[in-house]
């Protein structure tokens, strides 16, 4: 390719590149309006007033309270999904046993079960074991969905683990736990960082199960939480708008700080060792 090709190349790039952040620059600017400015004027023209309040209005209306509750559910739900999914594909992938392929199977039927259809089984679940309104709902069901998605990634991984290291350690005296916790489990680092990711912008970003299991003020997520700025007759857009960039802005750093982990792990789980 000559530095005509380069120069095209790159030029398409940078165009993608903007188009890509034009959206984050515009909902930035869009946070700092009021009412006024965003619906009299054009919505790309600057704030005439930067209006840092809508933040300190949306903290203090008790966005703090959501903003922890994802943390907390989207943390924990990413641990179990990732501990879960790695114990299991270690089974299915490492150990002989004779329902190994049926298992795997009834995990990979997960990726066909469109969420809604899910929504009133599971409410129905929860409400008989008393665990509607409750948190820990929304935790088990993010671990449940992000499992075949999970295992699907660690699978290519997994199939390419030299068994000589299970042998050498098995030869060693090491149990079959701590083969596992100590010796396969930091060798799935790199994919592991991969399905962390992927994990925690779905759990981040999630609204219908929110929304469907969880009713009180103090369990709700961001994303849900944002309708409490909606109203009847006012809707304050610049409370909204420093809502969505408060939700938005952990997802981007943690990808930004893991894009190299993304794509390690997605490169060694897709090419055989």
């Amino acid at each position: 390719m000559g530095r005509i090709g380069y120069f095209l190349l790159y030029a398409c790039l940078a165009i993608v590149a903007v188009f890509q952040i034009f959206p984050i620059i515009w909902l930035v600017l869009f946070s700092l309006k009021d009412n006024r400015e965003i619906f009299a004027e054009s919505p790309f023209a600057l704030p005439q007033e930067i209006r840092w309040e809508n933040y300190l209005k949306v903290w203090e209306s008790g966005i703090g309270v959501y903003f922890f509750n994802s943390v907390w559910i989207t943390g924990i739900a990413v641990l179990l999904t990732l501990l879960v999914a790695s114990m299991a594909t270690f089974v299915i992938t490492r150990m002989n046993w004779k329902l190994s392929k049926l298992v795997l199977g009834l995990f990979m039927v997960g990726l066909m079960i469109p969420i809604h259809s899910a929504l009133i089984p599971l409410f129905d679940m929860f409400n008989t074991i008393n665990l509607i309104d409750n948190p820990w709902s929304i935790v088990i069901t993010y671990t449940a969905y992000n499992l075949p998605i999970t295992m699907m990634i660690l699978l290519g991984f997994y199939y390419t683990l030299p068994r000589e290291i299970e042998e050498a350690a098995i030869i060693d005296g090491a149990s079959l736990h701590r083969l596992f916790f100590r010796i396969i489990l930091p060798m799935t680092t790199p994919v592991l960082s991969t399905t962390a990711i992927i994990n925690m912008i779905y759990n981040w970003n999630e609204f219908v199960f929110v929304n469907t299991f969880i009713s009180s003020d103090k369990y709700k997520t961001l994303t849900v939480g944002i309708q409490n700025f909606v109203g009847q007759y006012m809707t304050d857009w610049g409370a909204i708008g420093a809502t969505l960039v408060i939700s938005v802005l952990p997802i981007l750093l943690a990808f930004l700080f893991f894009s190299n982990k993304v794509v390690e792990g997605i490169s060694s789980s897709a090419v055989k060792g």
